[in-house]
């Protein structure tokens, strides 16, 4: 088979995830389809039910009803739910000196399917791909990483390397079999720098979806005579990584199709006067102990505004939380406060 950089970043290569049986995989996608189906049918009924009885639900009502659904289908589908912590490898204590040496805790298992054919999450696609990486540029990839980081001014985004003293660096947490607040247990990231081995800031991570916000806009503006800067990476670059791939999808956010690194949602409105879905890309982050997400909504400007030069890239809004809590959702958070920002934008 081949297996391409495409199929990595899509999660598309049929390298596997932390858990080693693949009928267990299965098994958990075949109940989040089913989870999904029943979620989808049970909407389509209740909207029938509205269109026959007129009847109206008050905003509370609807906004639990949401969370209810979201709970059920975030918990149904495989990746996001805490047995997911349970896998032995998330805890490793060894500690790797290369990428390319961290590939051999995967590289002699069998691909779970053929690449291309299926979609799973595999934070091991990604430390392939940190191998690519160095490769191709003929540096340690941690090297490549940080140099990357300070073109982009994120001082403060760094490798999470126990043994460095680094300040301000957060203590993490879970919540033992009792349900008490306790230390996370220490491990070794360096066999997964490229799927969860770097430390941040909110502030480090809003730079960053400046620059892709920026770098994704900056082509689409006219009559500017030249007076704005190229953007990080090439417009197209940044719209090929936020347009949806086939055959993926989305453990976190039922609107959202994976992409390349990258969960996006379509701009799609279906009715008159009812619900708009805006076009955004976010990416949640979960590791022992810790957990983040990054969101990224682009103003919707019109081609007027563009055309004219009367505003200049970046427009929209960036969300970022980072909590040093294990297992804690924050994909629906960030959408809402993103929607807050832009509401409120729009009215001033």
């Amino acid at each position: 088979v081949v297996i391409t950089t495409r199929l990595l970043v899509s999660h598309l290569s049929g390298i596997r995830h932390y858990e080693k049986d693949i009928t267990k995989v299965k098994e958990e996608k075949e109940k989040a389809n089913r989870a999904f189906k029943l979620t989808k049918s049970n909407q389509e009924k209740e909207l029938k039910e509205k269109e026959v009885k007129g009847l109206e639900k008050t905003d509370s009502v609807r906004a639990k009803k949401e969370h209810e659904d979201e709970v059920k289908s975030r918990n149904s589908k495989p990746g996001r739910r805490e047995k997911e912590f349970e896998q032995e490898e998330y805890y490793l204590k060894e500690k790797f000196e290369s990428v390319i040496e961290s590939l051999k805790i995967f590289k002699n298992d069998p691909l779970f399917f053929k690449p291309g054919s299926q979609f799973l999450y595999s934070t091991f696609g990604f430390t392939l791909l940190s191998a690519v990486v160095e490769r191709v540029s003929g540096k340690k990839f941690t090297d490549y990483m940080l140099k990357m980081f300070r073109d982009l001014d994120m001082l403060s985004t760094v490798q999470d390397d126990n043994e460095a003293v680094i300040y301000n660096r957060a203590r993490y947490y879970v919540y033992n079999k009792k349900g008490r607040l306790v230390n996370a247990p220490y491990v070794d990231n360096s066999y997964k720098w490229a799927g969860g081995g770097f430390l941040s800031s909110v502030g480090d991570l809003l730079k960053f979806g400046n620059a892709l916000l920026y770098s994704y806009q900056v082509g689409r503006f006219k009559n500017i005579n030249g007076k704005l800067l190229p953007g990080y990476l090439k417009p197209d670059t940044v719209t090929m990584m936020w347009t949806p791939v086939p055959k993926t999808e989305v453990s976190w956010d039922r609107d959202g199709k994976y992409a390349m690194a990258w969960s996006v949602a379509e701009k799609k409105q279906q009715y008159g006067c009812c619900r708009q879905q805006r076009h955004y890309a976010s990416h949640t982050g979960s590791a022992v102990g810790a957990s983040s997400v990054l969101l990224v909504l682009p103003d919707d400007l019109g081609s007027e505004a563009m055309e004219n030069g009367l505003v200049v890239p970046p427009r929209g809004v960036i969300v970022t939380i980072i909590c040093n809590m294990q297992s804690v959702s924050l994909s629906s958070t960030a959408l809402k406060i993103a929607k807050e920002f832009d509401k409120e934008k729009w009215m001033q």
